[in-house]
């Protein structure tokens, strides 16, 4: 058994109770609809920010339905970043799959998207709680501002370790702390506790994005997405980062230069690749995801030992640990 099928385990009925809810949300009498929701559901992932939804409930108190509307919150909101990502990046599959808009068109696909959100909304306006349907309204504007920050530095060459952390913590860290927050707050937590919950689920939200970028490093099959994406967009992830601001590294103006091109041919990709890999950059990356590990376990040390802080701890290692 895998880590992440542990943890399943662990919340087995809540899970269960999450997905039939989502199932019931996103049903519609438009045959289409439901033809294009079936095909994206096939392949419901991993379901980690759901999963922070209800482990952070079940930290603090008893799951009830707000827990559950909150996670699908969430999840859906998830998945609706993940088909407009791929109209916006044009990309033919994910999870290995094809994507919607490979198999009906970048027209179907957006209003899907439009659609996960609305239901996303409707799921948080449920719960009658305003702090969680704030939560999930803020999480947008963050998500949406990640992205245009990674396509501003992508264009105006902005190198530094700060901005690539505010990057990842607005494109991905956000939706964790959401996670965090939604969940707490559906217990009634809104106190030093969700505070740090909230703190944990940033770190693992840097921590996962940081693994997700180290993916782009290597070819896969596993990944279930083309590797080299990020680079061939501009995007320069912490591997490489680090090793251009090391100055004293040999042949590093001549690659600082080639990273600044505003068009990469294959041989230019391989190159910067071998570089960031030779250099250190991979082995760098995983010492951040271990610094943030070390300052996740702290944050917790507080909450009383249990199966649900082991299951939250375990998460930090999986992420870590994952292939795909």
């Amino acid at each position: 058994m895998t880590t992440l099928e542990a943890i399943h385990r662990t919340i087995a009925p809540e899970l269960q109770r999450l997905n039939e809810l989502i199932s019931s949300q996103l049903s519609t009498s438009n045959l289409l609809m439901n033809r294009v929701v079936s095909a994206q559901l096939s392949s419901k992932g991993k379901q980690i920010r759901p999963i922070i939804v209800i482990l952070c409930s079940k930290l603090l108190g008893s799951i009830n339905p707000k827990t559950i509307a909150a996670a699908a919150s969430v999840e859906l909101l998830h998945n609706a970043t993940l088909i407009h990502d791929d109209v916006v990046d044009d990309s033919k599959t994910r999870r290995n799959r094809p994507t919607i808009n490979s198999i009906w068109d970048n027209h179907i696909a957006v209003l899907v998207g439009d659609y996960f959100v609305s239901c996303a909304m409707q799921q948080a306006i449920s719960t009658g709680d305003i702090r969680i349907i704030d939560a999930i309204c803020h999480l947008g504007k963050l998500l949406s501002l990640g992205e245009i920050d990674q396509i501003y530095n992508a264009r105006y060459h902005t190198l530094t370790e700060e901005a690539y952390y505010n990057i990842i913590s607005n494109k991905t860290a956000s939706l964790f702390v959401a996670c965090a927050k939604m969940g707490s707050l559906a217990v009634g937590v809104d106190d030093s506790r969700l505070d740090r919950l909230a703190e944990f689920a940033r770190l693992l939200g840097l921590c996962f994005q940081i693994r997700d970028d180290i993916f782009d490093y290597f070819s896969s099959d596993s990944v279930g997405k083309p590797t080299s994406n990020d680079l061939r967009e501009g995007k320069i992830t912490l591997p490489l980062l680090h090793v251009l601001l090391q100055e004293e590294l040999p042949r590093h103006d001549d690659m600082l230069e080639l990273s600044r091109k505003e068009i990469l041919e294959d041989d230019d990709i391989a190159a910067l690749i071998s570089y960031a890999v030779d250099n250190g950059g991979i082995e760098y990356a995983f010492s951040e995801m271990r610094r943030l590990r070390d300052c996740a376990v702290n944050v917790l040390a507080d909450f009383p030992d249990s199966e649900i802080k082991t299951a939250l701890v375990s998460l930090f290692d999986y992420i870590i640990e994952r292939d795909h």
